[in-house]
């Protein structure tokens, strides 16, 4: 029998069924996209709730699964930005994905401590925390960074974007002590020297535009290079977080050669911001008494 679709509603639902079993475009957005996308979020969750339930089978509080599984789906959404201008934008999360949703507060942190990825209990004053919270205080200023330059039109926005997701997978890296990691633990967190490549690549890329430096430069030339230097400077105090941890043998030496090489991205962009806005640099000038 055939049945009558009586709602505009409904006929839209229908057509939308259909696409997808033909394998088609849904709201501008091929089926395997939407779903790929979905995945991805639905993994993360899913481990964020096992994390709760039973720790990985080591203890592993929410907070740190958060921060392992974090650029697994930042960084999807990052590839997916064109399709959420579709019927996946719009659509609401079904039940399934709202009852896997985890609770902000897990309270396993009120008496001061917090787990590493391997499931170590330590005080938040820990070397580990003060490196992992560092590294995410400079993924929070490059963000007010991107904000900024964003506005002003700048094209290496992109390459910001990817340097968070970078401070992501080092912040996993950190979490994650040599000392009490095992072979699974170092697979999932590895920090790759490719990271450290792409920082150098834009360093050469940047600097072959510049002017040659004759003076000690004042962080100054404009709103986008003043904030870039702010970003800088909260680089070299994740770096010198990190550097005990790597002299321990506790973290992977390439964190901090991505950190130290990340602070003199930053001072070549904020000049190359500078020069592209027409900004005068401040310059070092001794004060004589």
């Amino acid at each position: 029998m055939r049945l009558r679709v009586r709602s505009a509603l409904g006929r839209e639902a229908l057509a939308n069924r259909t696409t997808r079993r033909g394998g088609g475009a849904v709201g501008g957005v091929t089926s395997g996209t939407v779903r790929d996308t979905s995945r991805v979020r639905l993994n993360a969750m899913a481990l964020l709730s096992r994390g709760g339930r039973m720790g990985l089978g080591l203890g592993l509080d929410r907070g740190l699964a958060r921060l392992v599984c974090a650029r697994e789906v930042r960084c999807s959404r990052r590839h997916s930005r064109g399709s959420q201008q579709g019927e996946s934008a719009e659509r609401p999360p079904s039940s399934s994905e709202t009852r896997r949703l985890p609770k902000i507060y897990t309270k396993t942190g009120d008496q001061g401590f917090s787990s590493t990825f391997t499931g170590e209990r330590r005080l938040k004053d820990d070397q580990v925390f003060e490196a992992l919270g560092t590294t995410d205080e400079l993924s929070s200023a490059i963000g007010f960074a991107i904000e900024v330059m964003t506005e002003k039109g700048h094209t290496f926005v992109d390459e910001l974007e990817k340097v968070q997701c970078r401070l992501q997978d080092a912040g996993s890296s950190i979490a994650t002590p040599l000392s009490s990691a095992r072979e699974a633990h170092l697979k999932r967190t590895a920090f790759s020297e490719d990271a450290i490549l792409d920082l150098e690549r834009w360093i050469d890329a940047y600097s072959s535009q510049l002017p040659a430096l004759t003076a000690f430069i004042l962080p100054s030339g404009g709103q986008s290079s003043a904030v870039l230097h702010l970003c800088r400077a909260v680089c070299r105090r994740a770096e010198r977080c990190v550097v005990p941890l790597v002299q321990a043998g506790q973290t992977d030496a390439n964190v901090a050669k991505f950190l130290n090489r990340l602070s003199d991205y930053l001072f070549t962009l904020a000049r190359y911001a500078a020069m592209k806005e027409g900004k005068e640099e401040k310059i070092y000038r001794r004060q004589d008494p």
